[in-house]
């Protein structure tokens, strides 16, 4: 325990500088903005700062990353209120009871409500993750190449098993993620290997310009083939009463401690934690509700529990990230790209080797908590406002912005070329039900795969049974088999029954 106030100690230490507390603020913003507004998404937005970070000290960067993830569970939830437009996937539950209490003039605590569920649920996963970091980062010194190899092999499966829709195309997509890592310069002799003598291919694709590409502009052309900016059913009166009554905050309190434990637990588990939470705690508030009939008819629990859940889940998220370096998903993966750009090699000795950055980072999410949830009330009139702009005037700004962030890492034209290209194949990708996320996983931990696979390899002498003889590596390869077992034995259950249909 006294490691523990120690740790928090360091980390509010770094947190509270000046550069990183205005980083967290402008995080918390941008995070708020992208939540609002329909049709960017936090994947794109991540993708879109991902270069501006290369200027940042490592610590700064991923605070400012991280407050725009969880920033942004905080914004769908006032479009969901008062537009009844999720901003974000996660609070497509919220739309089902906030936009009904603003329709019934109710807007303000049902904001309100969302608000302080969402810091609650905040805090109370910041301490999980300081808790449960430290024993978590102790299996670091059993961790050789043989485990961060079959530990990396795990990750690309959790991607597979809870990508959406077919098994065999989220395999299809790390695999072209591992051989996107692969261009450029052999790690070990320099050999240069499928850059096709394209001088501007020499040292491999840029993180950033495949993750805008795919993300950026392939959300932004979907949006525009998808007609995005339609009339929006605004919510016009003036937004009074923004405190909720005694009665709200007694029924509302219950549904923000459930929605507060099931979010943590979910976000821990690699996938759509957030987005599955809220759903999650919605049914489990209807179910145990005396009066479920009420539930869609502007039910203040509908609010509380669900925007709870994805905040809490949006932030635990980062246990399996920080202390094992498995992105759960995919914006966590980008948090990794992010890292990787800096230098910082993720996985279990992140927290022993630079703990600064780790406890930096957790302490910064209290105080993104806490600034959130002073923008956000204040700023409701705003976000009003900026929801009437028509998508079709936004978008350019958007490709603009995009533009420069590419160009300003390497001052180079051939990387907006190669992001507008990597847009066009995202978008295709997308109509095609491909998941772009576990290509980008792939991409990231290609280099780190390839490399431990090497040195396991020359540790045992080309013995490739050092990767079951040793008891750790056996145990997460056995895990990862296991879990792709159960991700195929539905398709092939399917194709049985099919078969035998006919």
């Amino acid at each position: 325990m006294a490691d523990l106030f120690q740790n928090l100690a360091l980390g509010f230490g770094v947190a509270f500088t000046p550069v990183n507390l205005m980083l967290c603020l402008i995080g918390a913003l941008v995070g708020t903005l992208v939540g609002v507004l329909p049709g960017i998404g936090t994947i794109a937005t991540v993708a879109m700062l991902l270069p501006i970070t290369f200027g940042l000290p490592p610590v700064g960067a991923l605070i400012m990353l991280a407050g725009i993830y969880y920033g942004a569970q905080y914004g769908g939830s006032t479009t969901s209120i008062l537009v009844n437009i999720p901003g974000e996937a996660t609070s497509v539950v919220t739309t089902l009871d906030g936009h009904q209490m603003a329709k019934q003039g109710r807007a303000g605590p049902a904001l309100a409500i969302a608000a302080i569920g969402s810091f609650f649920a905040g805090c109370v996963a910041t301490v999980l993750i300081a808790v449960l970091g430290a024993p978590l980062t102790k299996l670091a010194l059993a961790f050789g190449p043989a485990e961060y190899f079959s530990l990396m092999v795990l990750g690309l499966i959790f991607a597979v098993v809870l990508a959406k829709g077919s098994v065999l195309k989220a395999i299809a997509m790390i695999a072209f993620g591992i051989l996107l890592s692969m261009v450029g310069s052999d790690i070990e002799t320099g050999a240069s290997r499928m850059a096709f003598n394209i001088p501007e291919l020499a040292d491999g694709l840029g993180f950033a310009t495949v993750a805008m590409g795919v993300f950026g502009f392939a959300e932004i052309i979907r949006n525009l083939d998808a007609g995005a900016g339609l009339n929006r059913d605004l919510v016009q009166q003036k937004i009074t009463g923004l405190m909720p009554t005694k009665q709200d905050l007694k029924e509302a309190a219950p549904a923000i401690a459930r929605g507060t434990v099931l979010g943590s637990i979910l976000g821990i588990l690699p996938g759509g934690g957030a987005v599955i939470s809220s759903f999650a705690s919605y049914t489990l508030e209807k179910k145990i509700s005396k009066t479920p009939q009420m539930f869609g008819r502007g039910a203040i629990v509908g609010v509380a529990g669900p925007e709870s859940a994805n905040n809490a889940a949006a932030q635990t998220s980062f246990i399996p990230l920080l202390t094992l370096g498995i992105p759960p998903n995919a914006v966590m993966a980008l948090m990794v790209g992010a890292m990787t750009i800096h230098g910082i090699v993720p996985g279990p000795q992140v927290m022993q080797k630079q703990p600064e950055l780790v406890w930096g980072m957790i302490a910064s999410m209290w105080l993104g908590n806490l600034m959130l949830i002073i923008i956000n009330l204040p700023l409701v009139g705003i976000w009003v406002r900026l929801l009437r702009v028509p998508y079709r005037l936004m978008f350019p700004s958007i490709v603009v912005f995009c533009a420069i962030g590419i160009y300003s890492v390497n001052n180079a034209p051939t990387d907006v070329i190669l992001a507008g290209v990597f847009g066009l194949v995202g978008y295709w990708l997308i109509k095609h039900d491909f998941e772009p996320a576990p290509m980008l996983l792939g991409m990231v931990l290609g280099p780190l795969m390839e490399e431990n696979l090497r040195r396991a390899l020359l540790i045992s002498r080309g013995d490739w049974s050092v990767f079951v003889t040793r008891p750790l590596s056996a145990v997460l390869m056995a895990v990862a088999a296991a879990l792709l077992v159960l991700a195929v034995l539905p398709a092939l259950r399917r194709k049985r029954d099919e078969v035998f249909v006919e």
